[in-house]
């Protein structure tokens, strides 16, 4: 595998390769970024997966310093699963001055994850349009777990007319449901033993917005928050909403998710189920 810490020297390998498909990530990699890497072989011959942690994404208090840096691990990962190279840029190589343009999402940005992480996606379409045009992929793939950036970093790439392709994975999970993350890393045991709670929670208000219809979908994500919260979970949000734009749902939507996030102990977990 191909390691490049600098710009120019990625852009010259990238002249002598054709279809690429591009995997983001920030490090501190799980099986469920290997997935991805897996998947983006079914999309072109050569796999770029990117490691950087992007200060723009992060607001004040959140937790940029003691995110897990483990390059020399997630490298020795990479190539064991085939990718073929790895751009790893510093902050002095990805933002060479100071950042003073921004891609400006719509008012998605500002819906769920965006009210509790004000400036959140702009940081991160930023960074996204930033490394698509460092990597040129014809493809570049994402979990869905992150469900509310994979729909913003949709829009953004069909209204700016990229010449990529945004493949969406589904999420990948532990044996008990948890969702792969790498903030689970910051769990107790305790806590670890609770976190499944969350996926549960999803399963079961899917299965009674499914049994007694969507216009009681209020009612239904209350209690189901209620739930999460009496066992010692602090929930930001956990609402049904529709697939299409994340508003709340009309009595004829068809194609619904629900969204969450919530905290346990000092780690914020994020997850989300789709209906129909």
């Amino acid at each position: 595998m191909h390691t490049f810490h600098r710009l120019d020297d990625l852009r010259q390998y990238r002249q002598n390769v054709a279809r690429v498909a591009f995997v983001p990530t920030m490090g501190n990699l799980h099986a469920g970024h290997l997935a991805l890497m897996r998947a983006a072989r079914e999309h072109a011959d050569t796999v770029i997966a990117s490691v950087f942690v992007n200060r723009l994404q992060f607001g004040p208090g959140e937790d940029f310093e003691r995110y897990p840096r483990t390059l020399r691990a997630d490298s020795e990962k990479l190539a064991d699963a085939g990718v073929d190279a790895l751009f790893a840029p510093d902050e002095g190589e990805l933002y060479p001055e100071p950042q003073t343009c921004f891609v400006e999402p719509p008012d998605l940005q500002h819906l769920l994850e965006g009210e509790f992480r004000p400036g959140h996606f702009r940081g991160v379409a930023t960074v996204v349009l930033k490394l698509f045009n460092c990597v040129q992929p014809q493809a570049a793939i994402f979990g869905k777990k992150d469900y509310q950036q994979w729909m913003l970093i949709r829009l953004m790439t069909r209204q700016l007319a990229l010449p990529i392709e945004i493949v969406g994975m589904e999420t990948v999970r532990a044996p008990d449901g948890l969702a792969l993350s790498s903030r689970n890393a910051y769990l107790s045991p305790v806590e670890r033993a609770e976190a499944p709670r969350l996926y549960q929670t999803l399963r079961e208000l899917k299965e009674a917005v499914l049994r007694e219809g969507v216009e009681h979908s209020a009612a239904l994500q209350q209690e189901a928050r209620q739930n999460l919260d009496k066992h010692g979970w602090e929930t930001d949000y956990l609402a049904v909403r529709q697939q299409s734009d994340l508003q709340a749902p009309s009595f004829a939507t068809q194609q619904l998710v629900i969204v969450a996030a919530a905290r346990l102990g000092a780690t914020r977990l994020i997850d989300n189920l789709e209906i129909g």
